[in-house]
């Protein structure tokens, strides 16, 4: 079953122009990953389905769960169930996890007319999804991301995702500057949370993420554009040969 179709998003900053043309489809059950050069559009397209308002989308359309999102605010997108994890994720001193990640599950309970949870039924919550990825209520009791290094940073991002079930999660170079546990620590967790009526879009520059995160596509974001779509073993390919080879490839196609 289809859960995101992107068709011919053209999308800019100002008067530059970054995606155009995107067009990609994902269905429920699935993984996808996303890789590319820096500067070809990765995060741009992320930052758009959460709905990101520096960027401007100019032609084309995301319809996830059936319905066009594009003028949905970030917020209603997020109790939609979409959720993104950032690539640097920002500190709030004086909000302890706990806390916000409260306010943060029981708005979107109130949004899809649930009652909220009750102190003991938030905490056994949070205790369940603490062990996902092995956070110690230490961490837990401290303000977000306040302090954290980069590893706990990106553990912090996986328990909120946890958390907060979502539909359709996309992770943003999650493993960027994460040594080997930490790595394994985020990925499991990834997994422990993919079902069949959730899809999961990891944008990463590596192909040693998906050593632990096994994508169903590989597609390669090249100047604006989706140009090339395989199985994991294409991750493996852009690892060997670098991204020169895309160009070449295009180059012989024109």
């Amino acid at each position: 079953m289809s859960l995101l179709s992107i068709r011919n998003l053209h999308a800019s900053i100002g008067e530059k122009e970054i995606l155009k043309g995107v067009n990609l489809e994902i269905n429920l059950g699935e993984v996808h990953s996303i890789m590319g050069p820096n500067g070809n559009g990765k995060s741009t397209l992320a930052g758009i389905i959460a709905g990101n308002t520096k960027y401007t989308v100019t032609e084309g359309e995301i319809l996830y769960k059936g319905k066009n999102i594009l003028d949905m605010p970030v917020n209603e997108r997020a109790c939609e169930g979409i959720f993104l994890g950032f690539q640097y994720p920002v500190e709030i001193p004086g909000v302890s996890i706990t806390n916000f990640m409260r306010t943060a599950v029981n708005e979107q309970r109130k949004y899809r007319g649930l009652d909220p949870l009750s102190g003991a039924e938030f905490l056994k919550l949070m205790n369940e999804k603490k062990a996902i990825v092995e956070m110690t209520t230490n961490l837990a009791n401290r303000s977000v991301n306040e302090g954290f290094s980069g590893g706990e940073k990106k553990k912090n991002e996986i328990f909120q995702m946890a958390m907060l079930n979502p539909t359709l999660a996309i992770l943003d170079e999650t493993d960027s500057g994460l040594d080997i546990d930490a790595l394994r620590i985020v990925a499991t967790g990834v997994n422990k949370l993919r079902r069949p009526d959730n899809a999961t879009i990891v944008i990463t520059h590596y192909q040693r993420l998906l050593d632990y995160i096994v994508p169903d596509f590989v597609h390669v974001l090249y100047e604006g554009r989706i140009v090339k779509t395989g199985p994991k073993e294409l991750a493996m390919e852009l690892e060997t040969r670098g991204y020169e080879w895309i160009k070449e490839e295009l180059e012989r196609q024109a």
